[in-house]
Protein backbone atom coordinates (compact mmCIF):
# COMPACT_ATOMS: atom_id res chain seq x y z
CA UNK A 1 0.00 0.00 0.00
CA UNK A 2 1.13 3.52 -0.24
CA UNK A 3 0.22 6.28 1.05
CA UNK A 4 -0.48 9.67 -0.63
CA UNK A 5 0.47 12.03 1.48
CA UNK A 6 3.34 12.92 3.97
CA UNK A 7 1.62 11.08 7.32
CA UNK A 8 2.84 8.14 6.00
CA UNK A 9 5.81 7.87 8.65
CA UNK A 10 3.33 5.18 10.15
CA UNK A 11 3.73 3.22 13.49
CA UNK A 12 0.13 1.26 13.86
CA UNK A 13 -2.99 0.52 15.36
CA UNK A 14 -4.55 -2.43 16.01
CA UNK A 15 -3.95 -4.32 15.17
CA UNK A 16 -9.81 -5.96 12.30
CA UNK A 17 -11.44 2.36 8.26
CA UNK A 18 -13.28 10.33 3.04
CA UNK A 19 -12.17 13.38 1.21
CA UNK A 20 -13.01 16.44 2.25
CA UNK A 21 -16.78 16.34 2.77
CA UNK A 22 -16.27 14.26 5.49
CA UNK A 23 -15.54 14.95 9.06
CA UNK A 24 -14.23 12.01 10.53
CA UNK A 25 -12.20 12.52 13.78
CA UNK A 26 -9.80 11.60 16.99
CA UNK A 27 -6.68 10.58 18.30
CA UNK A 28 -6.70 7.30 20.77
CA UNK A 29 -6.74 3.50 20.77
CA UNK A 30 -7.64 2.49 24.51
CA UNK A 31 -11.15 2.92 25.14
CA UNK A 32 -12.42 3.19 28.46
CA UNK A 33 -15.47 1.10 29.75
CA UNK A 34 -18.91 2.32 28.49
CA UNK A 35 -17.14 3.90 25.25
CA UNK A 36 -18.09 4.03 22.05
CA UNK A 37 -16.08 0.96 20.90
CA UNK A 38 -15.26 -0.18 17.05
CA UNK A 39 -14.63 -3.98 16.33
CA UNK A 40 -12.04 -5.13 14.62
CA UNK A 41 -12.10 -8.87 12.35
CA UNK A 42 -10.33 -10.74 15.22
CA UNK A 43 -12.22 -14.14 13.37
CA UNK A 44 -9.60 -17.08 12.63
CA UNK A 45 -12.26 -19.08 10.92
CA UNK A 46 -10.78 -21.27 8.15
CA UNK A 47 -10.38 -19.68 4.57
CA UNK A 48 -13.37 -21.97 3.51
CA UNK A 49 -15.86 -20.03 5.44
CA UNK A 50 -18.49 -18.86 3.47
CA UNK A 51 -19.90 -15.03 3.34
CA UNK A 52 -22.90 -13.39 3.95
CA UNK A 53 -25.28 -12.59 0.68
CA UNK A 54 -23.95 -8.73 0.15
CA UNK A 55 -25.92 -6.18 1.46
CA UNK A 56 -26.70 -2.82 -0.78
CA UNK A 57 -26.02 -0.42 1.48
CA UNK A 58 -25.14 -0.43 5.54
CA UNK A 59 -25.72 3.22 5.99
CA UNK A 60 -28.49 3.94 8.61
CA UNK A 61 -28.29 4.29 12.33
CA UNK A 62 -27.25 1.77 14.74
CA UNK A 63 -28.06 0.81 18.22
CA UNK A 64 -24.58 -0.81 19.66
CA UNK A 65 -23.28 -3.06 22.46
CA UNK A 66 -20.45 -4.17 23.43
CA UNK A 67 -17.54 -5.14 25.29
CA UNK A 68 -13.98 -3.69 25.83
CA UNK A 69 -10.54 -5.24 25.19
CA UNK A 70 -8.94 -7.72 27.59
CA UNK A 71 -12.08 -7.43 30.09
CA UNK A 72 -12.72 -3.82 30.15
CA UNK A 73 -16.45 -3.61 30.79
CA UNK A 74 -19.45 -3.42 28.75
CA UNK A 75 -20.77 -0.54 26.72
CA UNK A 76 -23.74 1.24 24.73
CA UNK A 77 -23.51 3.52 21.88
CA UNK A 78 -25.13 5.23 19.10
CA UNK A 79 -23.77 4.27 15.76
CA UNK A 80 -24.38 6.72 12.24
CA UNK A 81 -23.18 5.14 8.79
CA UNK A 82 -23.16 7.74 6.29
CA UNK A 83 -21.56 6.87 2.40
CA UNK A 84 -19.35 8.84 1.05
CA UNK A 85 -18.61 8.22 -2.29
CA UNK A 86 -16.09 4.93 -2.24
CA UNK A 87 -16.51 4.66 1.58
CA UNK A 88 -18.05 4.70 4.54
CA UNK A 89 -17.84 7.30 7.66
CA UNK A 90 -18.45 5.35 10.82
CA UNK A 91 -19.51 8.39 13.52
CA UNK A 92 -20.36 6.51 17.50
CA UNK A 93 -21.63 8.48 20.21
CA UNK A 94 -21.38 7.27 24.26
CA UNK A 95 -22.07 9.59 26.46
CA UNK A 96 -19.97 12.42 26.48
CA UNK A 97 -17.64 10.44 24.20
CA UNK A 98 -17.65 10.06 20.58
CA UNK A 99 -15.49 8.34 17.92
CA UNK A 100 -15.35 8.97 14.11
CA UNK A 101 -13.92 6.54 11.30
CA UNK A 102 -13.52 5.78 7.74
CA UNK A 103 -14.50 2.22 6.38
CA UNK A 104 -14.47 0.24 2.97
CA UNK A 105 -16.84 -2.65 2.71
CA UNK A 106 -16.04 -6.44 0.34
CA UNK A 107 -18.71 -9.10 -0.31
CA UNK A 108 -20.86 -9.22 3.49
CA UNK A 109 -17.46 -7.22 5.32
CA UNK A 110 -16.31 -4.00 6.15
CA UNK A 111 -13.02 -2.81 7.59
CA UNK A 112 -12.80 0.38 9.67
CA UNK A 113 -9.97 2.64 10.81
CA UNK A 114 -11.58 5.30 13.39
CA UNK A 115 -10.20 7.57 16.50
CA UNK A 116 -11.63 9.39 19.40
CA UNK A 117 -13.10 13.43 18.57
CA UNK A 118 -13.17 14.63 15.16
CA UNK A 119 -10.07 14.77 13.97
CA UNK A 120 -8.63 10.90 12.03
CA UNK A 121 -6.28 12.58 10.20
CA UNK A 122 -3.43 9.91 9.11
CA UNK A 123 -5.92 6.93 9.81
CA UNK A 124 -6.70 4.66 7.05
CA UNK A 125 -7.83 1.05 6.64
CA UNK A 126 -7.22 -1.79 4.14
CA UNK A 127 -9.76 -4.68 3.78
CA UNK A 128 -8.29 -7.41 1.86
CA UNK A 129 -9.93 -10.58 0.09
CA UNK A 130 -7.77 -13.79 -0.36
CA UNK A 131 -7.67 -15.58 -3.23
CA UNK A 132 -7.56 -18.93 -4.34
CA UNK A 133 -4.14 -18.89 -4.82
CA UNK A 134 -3.14 -16.86 -2.08
CA UNK A 135 -2.61 -13.32 -3.49
CA UNK A 136 -4.77 -10.06 -1.99
CA UNK A 137 -6.88 -8.19 -3.87
CA UNK A 138 -7.21 -4.68 -1.03
CA UNK A 139 -9.67 -1.23 -0.91
CA UNK A 140 -7.85 0.97 1.08
CA UNK A 141 -9.95 3.70 2.67
CA UNK A 142 -7.87 6.89 4.16
CA UNK A 143 -9.77 9.40 6.74
CA UNK A 144 -11.11 12.69 4.87
CA UNK A 145 -10.32 11.03 1.94
CA UNK A 146 -13.76 9.88 -0.38
CA UNK A 147 -11.68 8.20 -3.16
CA UNK A 148 -10.61 4.57 -2.29
CA UNK A 149 -7.15 3.10 -3.17
CA UNK A 150 -6.73 -0.22 -4.68
CA UNK A 151 -3.91 -2.78 -4.17
CA UNK A 152 -3.28 -6.59 -5.70
CA UNK A 153 -0.54 -8.26 -3.41
CA UNK A 154 1.07 -11.66 -5.58
CA UNK A 155 3.01 -13.70 -2.64
CA UNK A 156 6.33 -14.77 -3.52
CA UNK A 157 6.98 -16.61 -0.86
CA UNK A 158 5.50 -18.19 2.39
CA UNK A 159 2.74 -20.20 3.52
CA UNK A 160 -1.14 -19.40 4.31
CA UNK A 161 -0.93 -15.64 4.81
CA UNK A 162 2.49 -15.19 5.89
CA UNK A 163 5.11 -14.24 3.31
CA UNK A 164 6.05 -11.92 0.94
CA UNK A 165 4.44 -10.65 -1.70
CA UNK A 166 4.89 -7.70 -5.08
CA UNK A 167 1.75 -5.15 -4.89
CA UNK A 168 0.58 -3.10 -7.12
CA UNK A 169 -1.75 -0.12 -6.53
CA UNK A 170 -3.51 2.98 -7.86
CA UNK A 171 -3.82 5.70 -5.24
CA UNK A 172 -6.46 7.99 -4.66
CA UNK A 173 -5.43 10.23 -7.50
CA UNK A 174 -5.21 7.65 -9.95
CA UNK A 175 -1.93 7.44 -9.59
CA UNK A 176 -0.17 4.06 -9.89
CA UNK A 177 2.39 2.43 -7.55
CA UNK A 178 4.08 -0.70 -7.26
CA UNK A 179 6.32 -2.10 -3.88
CA UNK A 180 6.92 -5.14 -1.64
CA UNK A 181 4.56 -6.24 1.29
CA UNK A 182 5.76 -8.83 4.40
CA UNK A 183 3.18 -10.45 6.14
CA UNK A 184 3.86 -11.82 10.26
CA UNK A 185 2.07 -13.52 12.39
CA UNK A 186 1.63 -11.45 16.17
CA UNK A 187 -0.45 -12.93 18.31
CA UNK A 188 -4.01 -13.48 17.37
CA UNK A 189 -3.56 -11.03 14.05
CA UNK A 190 -0.71 -10.33 11.56
CA UNK A 191 1.87 -7.32 11.24
CA UNK A 192 1.94 -6.09 7.42
CA UNK A 193 4.79 -3.90 6.47
CA UNK A 194 4.67 -2.25 3.29
CA UNK A 195 7.66 -0.73 0.93
CA UNK A 196 5.89 1.23 -2.36
CA UNK A 197 8.37 4.74 -1.86
CA UNK A 198 7.76 5.08 2.08
CA UNK A 199 7.26 2.18 4.20
CA UNK A 200 4.88 1.98 7.19
CA UNK A 201 3.36 -0.81 8.96
CA UNK A 202 -0.33 -1.68 9.73
CA UNK A 203 -2.58 -5.17 12.08
CA UNK A 204 -4.65 -7.11 10.83
CA UNK A 205 -6.77 -9.93 11.69
CA UNK A 206 -8.15 -12.33 9.34
CA UNK A 207 -11.71 -13.53 9.35
CA UNK A 208 -12.46 -16.53 6.31
CA UNK A 209 -10.97 -15.05 3.22
CA UNK A 210 -10.57 -11.84 4.72
CA UNK A 211 -8.41 -9.97 6.34
CA UNK A 212 -9.15 -6.09 7.74
CA UNK A 213 -5.76 -4.50 8.84
CA UNK A 214 -5.53 -0.42 10.64
CA UNK A 215 -3.17 1.90 10.08
CA UNK A 216 -2.38 5.32 11.18
CA UNK A 217 -0.16 5.37 14.14
CA UNK A 218 -1.23 4.88 18.16
CA UNK A 219 -4.34 7.69 17.86
CA UNK A 220 -5.76 4.88 15.34
CA UNK A 221 -7.72 1.95 15.83
CA UNK A 222 -9.09 -0.38 13.72
CA UNK A 223 -12.67 -2.42 13.68
CA UNK A 224 -13.94 -5.29 11.35
CA UNK A 225 -17.40 -6.38 11.07
CA UNK A 226 -19.44 -9.28 9.37
CA UNK A 227 -22.57 -8.00 7.82
CA UNK A 228 -25.33 -10.02 8.68
CA UNK A 229 -28.56 -11.04 6.81
CA UNK A 230 -31.01 -8.52 8.94
CA UNK A 231 -28.20 -5.82 8.29
CA UNK A 232 -26.88 -6.18 11.86
CA UNK A 233 -22.92 -5.58 12.08
CA UNK A 234 -21.26 -7.72 14.25
CA UNK A 235 -17.53 -6.94 14.88
CA UNK A 236 -14.57 -7.45 16.96
CA UNK A 237 -12.02 -4.55 17.61
CA UNK A 238 -9.20 -3.60 19.87
CA UNK A 239 -5.57 -3.00 19.09
CA UNK A 240 -2.24 -4.70 18.67
CA UNK A 241 -1.33 -4.86 22.30
CA UNK A 242 -4.93 -6.48 23.54
CA UNK A 243 -4.48 -9.87 24.87
CA UNK A 244 -8.58 -10.60 23.99
CA UNK A 245 -10.29 -8.06 21.39
CA UNK A 246 -13.34 -6.49 22.01
CA UNK A 247 -16.46 -7.64 20.52
CA UNK A 248 -19.61 -5.01 19.19
CA UNK A 249 -22.97 -5.64 17.78
CA UNK A 250 -25.01 -2.86 15.95
CA UNK A 251 -28.25 -3.37 14.87
CA UNK A 252 -30.43 -1.42 13.01
CA UNK A 253 -32.96 0.95 14.45
CA UNK A 254 -36.35 0.69 13.33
Amino acid sequence: MKRTNSILTLSLVIGSVLIAGLSCGGSSTTKPTNNAAAPANTNTNSASTPAPSTPKSIAGNYDTTGSNPDGGGQYKAELVVTPRDDVYQFSWKSGTSSYDGVGVMTDARVAVAYTDGTNGKGCGVVLYKIGSDGGLDGKIGYWGVNTMETEKATRTSGTDLEGDYDITGKNPEGKEYKGKLKVKKDGDGFTFAWDAGNSFEGFGIRAGNYVAVGFGGKQCAFVGYDVQSDGTLDGKWGSQASKKFGTETAKPKK
